[in-house]
């Protein structure tokens, strides 16, 4: 299951954790944010070396400046507190969790 974080417990779900964690930045209006939510969800059910977490920006412009988020949606996979990729749009969950894959064996 995808749970939803604020401005408030962004710190301390995301850059305090201790696993990695892929932050989807969306908002409810968005429609490619609408049909990335069924595919967070089943990635988020079948890995559990991933936390999987969303910013609804209209709510909470202070985390979606922090990182500079200028496109929804946009995905970032932080790993010991730290962006260490980023992309943008939809994506199948193929291609999710290869984006997943490449972005844990560089911060390896």
């Amino acid at each position: 299951m995808v749970k939803t974080v604020d401005d408030a417990t962004f710190d301390t779900e995301v850059l305090a954790s201790d696993s990695p964690v892929l932050v989807e930045f969306g908002a409810a209006w968005c429609p490619p944010c609408r049909m990335l939510a069924p595919i967070l969800d089943e990635v988020a059910s079948e890995r559990s070396d991933v936390r999987i977490l969303t910013v609804d920006v209209d709510a909470n412009p202070v985390t979606q400046g922090r990182f500079g988020v200028m496109s929804l949606p946009t995905l970032l996979l932080f790993v010991g507190g730290k962006p260490v990729r980023q992309v943008v749009g939809l994506m199948s969950k193929g291609r999710l969790l290869a984006f997943i894959d490449e972005a844990l064996e560089v911060a390896a």
